[in-house]
Protein backbone atom coordinates (compact mmCIF):
# COMPACT_ATOMS: atom_id res chain seq x y z
CA UNK A 1 0.00 0.00 0.00
CA UNK A 2 1.62 3.02 -0.90
CA UNK A 3 0.54 6.58 0.39
CA UNK A 4 1.37 10.48 -1.02
CA UNK A 5 0.70 13.34 1.38
CA UNK A 6 1.38 16.88 0.52
CA UNK A 7 0.72 20.04 2.88
CA UNK A 8 -2.60 21.01 1.65
CA UNK A 9 -4.41 17.75 2.21
CA UNK A 10 -3.95 14.28 2.00
CA UNK A 11 -4.21 12.22 -1.08
CA UNK A 12 -4.28 8.12 -0.65
CA UNK A 13 -3.10 6.46 -3.89
CA UNK A 14 -3.34 2.11 -2.67
CA UNK A 15 -1.08 0.07 -5.01
CA UNK A 16 -1.72 -3.76 -4.07
CA UNK A 17 0.67 -6.71 -4.70
CA UNK A 18 0.32 -9.83 -3.19
CA UNK A 19 2.70 -11.51 -2.06
CA UNK A 20 2.88 -14.79 -3.40
CA UNK A 21 2.39 -18.10 -1.00
CA UNK A 22 4.73 -20.13 0.23
CA UNK A 23 2.74 -21.49 3.01
CA UNK A 24 2.50 -24.84 1.45
CA UNK A 25 6.36 -24.70 0.54
CA UNK A 26 7.25 -24.13 4.40
CA UNK A 27 5.18 -26.88 5.56
CA UNK A 28 6.39 -29.17 3.23
CA UNK A 29 10.20 -28.02 3.89
CA UNK A 30 9.57 -28.10 7.65
CA UNK A 31 8.28 -31.87 7.32
CA UNK A 32 10.78 -33.51 5.06
CA UNK A 33 13.53 -31.69 7.00
CA UNK A 34 12.37 -33.04 10.16
CA UNK A 35 12.15 -36.38 8.61
CA UNK A 36 15.51 -36.55 7.31
CA UNK A 37 16.90 -34.66 10.57
CA UNK A 38 15.54 -37.80 12.68
CA UNK A 39 17.45 -40.15 10.45
CA UNK A 40 20.91 -38.58 9.76
CA UNK A 41 21.45 -38.58 13.22
CA UNK A 42 20.29 -42.09 13.47
CA UNK A 43 22.56 -42.95 11.04
CA UNK A 44 25.21 -40.19 12.30
CA UNK A 45 25.09 -41.84 15.91
CA UNK A 46 25.31 -45.53 14.10
CA UNK A 47 28.09 -44.65 11.59
CA UNK A 48 30.23 -42.60 14.61
CA UNK A 49 30.42 -39.77 11.48
CA UNK A 50 31.06 -36.40 12.19
CA UNK A 51 30.05 -35.06 8.82
CA UNK A 52 26.59 -36.56 8.93
CA UNK A 53 25.82 -35.09 12.26
CA UNK A 54 27.35 -31.59 11.70
CA UNK A 55 24.93 -32.07 8.68
CA UNK A 56 22.14 -33.30 10.71
CA UNK A 57 22.54 -30.22 13.19
CA UNK A 58 22.64 -27.63 10.04
CA UNK A 59 19.42 -29.16 8.44
CA UNK A 60 17.83 -28.95 11.97
CA UNK A 61 18.74 -25.56 12.53
CA UNK A 62 16.89 -24.96 8.81
CA UNK A 63 13.90 -26.53 10.23
CA UNK A 64 13.51 -24.14 13.00
CA UNK A 65 14.43 -21.15 10.50
CA UNK A 66 11.97 -22.40 8.10
CA UNK A 67 9.14 -22.26 11.22
CA UNK A 68 10.37 -18.98 11.93
CA UNK A 69 10.10 -17.77 9.19
CA UNK A 70 6.85 -19.24 8.22
CA UNK A 71 5.54 -17.55 11.46
CA UNK A 72 6.59 -14.10 10.51
CA UNK A 73 4.74 -14.76 7.04
CA UNK A 74 1.71 -15.56 8.76
CA UNK A 75 1.62 -12.29 11.23
CA UNK A 76 2.90 -9.96 8.30
CA UNK A 77 -0.90 -10.56 6.95
CA UNK A 78 -2.54 -9.61 10.15
CA UNK A 79 -3.73 -5.96 10.03
CA UNK A 80 -2.54 -2.94 11.23
CA UNK A 81 -3.92 -1.74 15.01
CA UNK A 82 -3.72 1.53 16.45
CA UNK A 83 -0.57 0.57 18.59
CA UNK A 84 1.09 -1.07 15.68
CA UNK A 85 -0.04 0.99 12.99
CA UNK A 86 2.37 -0.30 10.36
CA UNK A 87 0.74 -3.74 11.19
CA UNK A 88 3.35 -6.87 11.72
CA UNK A 89 5.13 -6.85 8.73
CA UNK A 90 8.36 -6.09 10.81
CA UNK A 91 8.57 -9.70 11.77
CA UNK A 92 9.83 -10.84 9.07
CA UNK A 93 12.71 -8.65 9.54
CA UNK A 94 13.18 -10.28 12.52
CA UNK A 95 13.19 -13.77 11.97
CA UNK A 96 15.43 -13.48 9.28
CA UNK A 97 17.82 -11.36 11.69
CA UNK A 98 16.97 -14.51 14.11
CA UNK A 99 17.45 -17.10 12.00
CA UNK A 100 20.91 -15.53 10.78
CA UNK A 101 22.20 -15.57 14.32
CA UNK A 102 20.92 -19.09 15.32
CA UNK A 103 22.36 -20.53 11.92
CA UNK A 104 26.01 -19.18 13.34
CA UNK A 105 24.99 -20.38 17.01
CA UNK A 106 24.63 -23.83 15.29
CA UNK A 107 28.03 -23.84 13.53
CA UNK A 108 29.99 -22.58 16.61
CA UNK A 109 28.60 -26.11 18.46
CA UNK A 110 29.40 -28.40 15.52
CA UNK A 111 32.88 -26.76 15.08
CA UNK A 112 33.45 -27.68 18.45
CA UNK A 113 32.55 -31.28 17.80
CA UNK A 114 34.45 -31.58 14.51
CA UNK A 115 37.40 -30.08 15.98
CA UNK A 116 37.17 -32.91 18.89
CA UNK A 117 37.09 -35.56 16.24
CA UNK A 118 40.17 -34.57 14.29
CA UNK A 119 42.06 -34.58 17.44
CA UNK A 120 40.27 -38.14 17.65
CA UNK A 121 39.32 -39.96 14.67
CA UNK A 122 37.75 -42.97 14.91
CA UNK A 123 36.12 -45.47 12.29
CA UNK A 124 33.40 -44.74 10.40
CA UNK A 125 30.81 -46.71 8.27
CA UNK A 126 31.22 -44.94 5.16
CA UNK A 127 28.21 -46.80 3.45
CA UNK A 128 25.96 -45.86 5.72
CA UNK A 129 27.40 -42.21 5.38
CA UNK A 130 26.74 -42.10 1.20
CA UNK A 131 23.36 -43.34 1.67
CA UNK A 132 21.65 -40.49 3.77
CA UNK A 133 23.91 -37.45 2.50
CA UNK A 134 22.57 -39.19 -0.99
CA UNK A 135 18.79 -38.66 0.77
CA UNK A 136 19.57 -35.37 1.81
CA UNK A 137 20.54 -34.12 -1.90
CA UNK A 138 16.83 -35.43 -3.33
CA UNK A 139 15.87 -33.72 0.15
CA UNK A 140 17.22 -29.89 0.30
CA UNK A 141 17.03 -30.14 -3.69
CA UNK A 142 13.30 -30.45 -3.91
CA UNK A 143 13.16 -28.07 -0.90
CA UNK A 144 15.20 -25.82 -2.36
CA UNK A 145 12.59 -25.68 -5.62
CA UNK A 146 10.03 -24.91 -3.88
CA UNK A 147 11.43 -21.88 -2.72
CA UNK A 148 13.45 -20.82 -5.77
CA UNK A 149 10.77 -18.88 -7.16
CA UNK A 150 10.26 -16.30 -4.74
CA UNK A 151 13.85 -16.07 -3.63
CA UNK A 152 14.37 -12.84 -5.78
CA UNK A 153 11.72 -10.96 -4.00
CA UNK A 154 12.25 -11.61 0.06
CA UNK A 155 15.13 -12.19 2.31
CA UNK A 156 13.04 -14.74 4.21
CA UNK A 157 12.35 -16.55 0.98
CA UNK A 158 15.64 -16.03 -0.01
CA UNK A 159 17.05 -17.13 3.50
CA UNK A 160 14.93 -20.25 2.96
CA UNK A 161 16.38 -20.88 -0.94
CA UNK A 162 19.75 -20.96 -0.26
CA UNK A 163 20.62 -22.71 3.34
CA UNK A 164 18.11 -26.02 1.32
CA UNK A 165 20.33 -25.59 -1.65
CA UNK A 166 23.48 -24.82 0.71
CA UNK A 167 22.55 -28.06 1.98
CA UNK A 168 22.04 -29.89 -1.11
CA UNK A 169 25.87 -29.25 -2.10
CA UNK A 170 27.01 -29.58 1.11
CA UNK A 171 25.66 -32.82 0.80
CA UNK A 172 27.19 -33.44 -2.24
CA UNK A 173 30.23 -33.45 -0.44
CA UNK A 174 29.50 -36.03 2.01
CA UNK A 175 29.02 -38.64 -0.42
CA UNK A 176 32.35 -37.67 -1.75
CA UNK A 177 34.01 -37.97 1.44
CA UNK A 178 32.16 -40.92 2.43
CA UNK A 179 33.29 -42.42 -0.58
CA UNK A 180 36.91 -41.68 -0.14
CA UNK A 181 36.95 -42.62 3.61
CA UNK A 182 35.41 -46.09 1.98
CA UNK A 183 37.93 -46.71 -0.48
CA UNK A 184 41.41 -44.88 1.22
CA UNK A 185 40.31 -46.04 4.94
CA UNK A 186 41.34 -42.46 6.17
CA UNK A 187 39.66 -41.48 9.06
CA UNK A 188 40.32 -37.77 9.50
CA UNK A 189 39.27 -37.28 6.24
CA UNK A 190 34.97 -37.05 7.55
CA UNK A 191 35.86 -34.19 10.60
CA UNK A 192 38.37 -32.76 7.55
CA UNK A 193 35.23 -32.60 5.18
CA UNK A 194 33.11 -31.52 8.17
CA UNK A 195 35.17 -28.58 8.94
CA UNK A 196 34.75 -27.81 4.95
CA UNK A 197 31.25 -28.04 4.96
CA UNK A 198 30.92 -25.58 8.17
CA UNK A 199 33.40 -23.05 6.38
CA UNK A 200 31.06 -23.08 3.11
CA UNK A 201 28.25 -22.32 4.88
CA UNK A 202 29.39 -19.77 7.18
CA UNK A 203 30.51 -18.00 3.69
CA UNK A 204 27.65 -18.99 1.98
CA UNK A 205 25.44 -17.05 4.49
CA UNK A 206 27.59 -14.21 5.54
CA UNK A 207 25.56 -11.64 2.93
CA UNK A 208 22.79 -12.77 4.68
CA UNK A 209 23.34 -11.74 7.86
CA UNK A 210 24.84 -8.80 7.17
CA UNK A 211 21.92 -7.85 4.97
CA UNK A 212 18.88 -8.85 7.85
CA UNK A 213 21.44 -6.90 10.32
CA UNK A 214 21.24 -3.78 7.73
CA UNK A 215 17.80 -4.22 7.57
CA UNK A 216 16.77 -3.96 11.20
CA UNK A 217 18.99 -0.89 11.54
CA UNK A 218 16.00 0.21 8.71
CA UNK A 219 19.21 0.54 6.18
CA UNK A 220 17.93 1.52 3.00
CA UNK A 221 17.92 -2.03 0.74
CA UNK A 222 21.13 -2.69 -0.76
CA UNK A 223 18.78 -3.40 -4.15
CA UNK A 224 18.23 0.68 -4.10
CA UNK A 225 20.60 3.24 -5.37
CA UNK A 226 19.76 6.22 -2.79
CA UNK A 227 21.73 8.18 -5.09
CA UNK A 228 19.23 7.52 -8.37
CA UNK A 229 16.30 7.91 -6.10
CA UNK A 230 17.30 11.72 -5.18
CA UNK A 231 18.51 12.41 -9.14
CA UNK A 232 14.47 10.52 -9.87
CA UNK A 233 13.03 12.66 -7.91
CA UNK A 234 14.68 16.38 -8.64
CA UNK A 235 14.02 15.50 -12.22
CA UNK A 236 9.99 15.09 -11.63
CA UNK A 237 8.64 18.05 -12.78
CA UNK A 238 8.76 21.54 -10.88
CA UNK A 239 10.85 20.39 -8.51
CA UNK A 240 13.85 22.52 -7.58
CA UNK A 241 14.81 20.74 -4.60
CA UNK A 242 15.18 17.54 -1.92
CA UNK A 243 15.45 17.36 1.90
CA UNK A 244 14.52 14.81 4.77
CA UNK A 245 14.73 12.25 2.49
CA UNK A 246 14.79 8.14 3.91
CA UNK A 247 13.92 5.05 2.60
CA UNK A 248 13.72 2.24 4.70
CA UNK A 249 12.58 -1.76 5.04
CA UNK A 250 8.98 -1.93 6.24
CA UNK A 251 9.50 -5.63 5.79
CA UNK A 252 11.13 -8.19 3.66
CA UNK A 253 9.08 -7.21 0.81
CA UNK A 254 7.95 -3.70 1.52
CA UNK A 255 9.91 -0.62 0.80
CA UNK A 256 8.98 3.02 2.44
CA UNK A 257 9.65 6.60 1.30
CA UNK A 258 9.63 9.82 3.09
CA UNK A 259 10.69 13.24 1.17
CA UNK A 260 10.22 16.41 0.86
CA UNK A 261 10.11 18.16 -2.29
CA UNK A 262 10.30 22.02 -3.19
CA UNK A 263 8.89 23.11 -6.15
CA UNK A 264 9.38 26.21 -8.46
CA UNK A 265 5.28 25.78 -8.92
CA UNK A 266 2.13 24.18 -7.40
CA UNK A 267 1.04 22.53 -10.38
CA UNK A 268 -1.77 19.92 -9.35
CA UNK A 269 -0.54 18.60 -7.08
CA UNK A 270 -3.17 15.58 -6.86
CA UNK A 271 -1.93 14.70 -10.36
CA UNK A 272 2.28 14.85 -9.82
CA UNK A 273 1.66 12.25 -6.51
CA UNK A 274 -0.21 10.29 -8.24
CA UNK A 275 2.26 9.82 -10.95
CA UNK A 276 5.09 10.10 -8.51
CA UNK A 277 3.58 7.31 -6.05
CA UNK A 278 2.99 5.08 -9.32
CA UNK A 279 6.81 5.86 -11.05
CA UNK A 280 8.52 4.98 -7.79
CA UNK A 281 6.52 1.64 -7.31
CA UNK A 282 7.94 0.80 -10.75
CA UNK A 283 11.05 2.36 -10.60
CA UNK A 284 12.33 1.32 -7.30
CA UNK A 285 9.48 -1.18 -5.99
CA UNK A 286 8.97 1.58 -3.25
CA UNK A 287 5.46 0.48 -2.35
CA UNK A 288 4.34 2.77 0.53
CA UNK A 289 5.13 6.66 0.14
CA UNK A 290 5.03 10.00 2.22
CA UNK A 291 6.04 13.20 0.38
CA UNK A 292 5.24 16.49 1.16
CA UNK A 293 5.27 19.78 -0.95
CA UNK A 294 7.20 22.59 -0.56
CA UNK A 295 6.75 26.01 -2.45
CA UNK A 296 9.61 27.57 -1.06
CA UNK A 297 12.92 25.93 0.07
CA UNK A 298 12.71 25.80 4.11
CA UNK A 299 15.74 26.91 6.46
CA UNK A 300 17.21 23.84 7.71
CA UNK A 301 18.71 24.46 11.38
CA UNK A 302 18.22 22.94 14.52
CA UNK A 303 14.05 21.64 13.53
CA UNK A 304 16.34 19.18 10.29
CA UNK A 305 15.27 15.80 10.38
CA UNK A 306 18.40 13.28 11.37
CA UNK A 307 20.97 15.79 11.07
CA UNK A 308 20.81 15.48 7.45
CA UNK A 309 22.70 18.52 5.30
CA UNK A 310 20.31 20.56 3.18
CA UNK A 311 20.63 19.62 -0.70
CA UNK A 312 20.87 23.31 -2.55
CA UNK A 313 17.26 24.31 -4.50
CA UNK A 314 18.21 24.18 -8.11
CA UNK A 315 17.39 26.97 -10.36
CA UNK A 316 14.61 26.65 -12.68
CA UNK A 317 15.36 27.05 -16.42
CA UNK A 318 13.13 30.58 -15.74
CA UNK A 319 15.92 31.66 -13.37
CA UNK A 320 18.61 30.52 -15.05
Amino acid sequence: MAHTHHGHGHDHHHHHAPPAEFGRAFGWGIALNLLFVAGETAGGLWANSSALLSDAGHNLSDVLSLALAWGATWLAKRRATERFTYGYKGATIQAALLNAALLYLALGFILWDTLDHLRHPTPVNGTVVMALAGLGIVVNGFTAWLFHSGQKGDVNVRGAYLHMLTDMLVSVGVVVGGALVYFTGWMWLDPAISFVILVVVGYSSWGLLRETIQMALQAAPESIDMAAVREFLLARPGVVGVHDLHVWPLSTQDTALTAHLVRSNSGNSNEFLGELQHDLVHAFNISHCTVQLEDVAPAMGAHGCCDEKPVPARKSKQEA
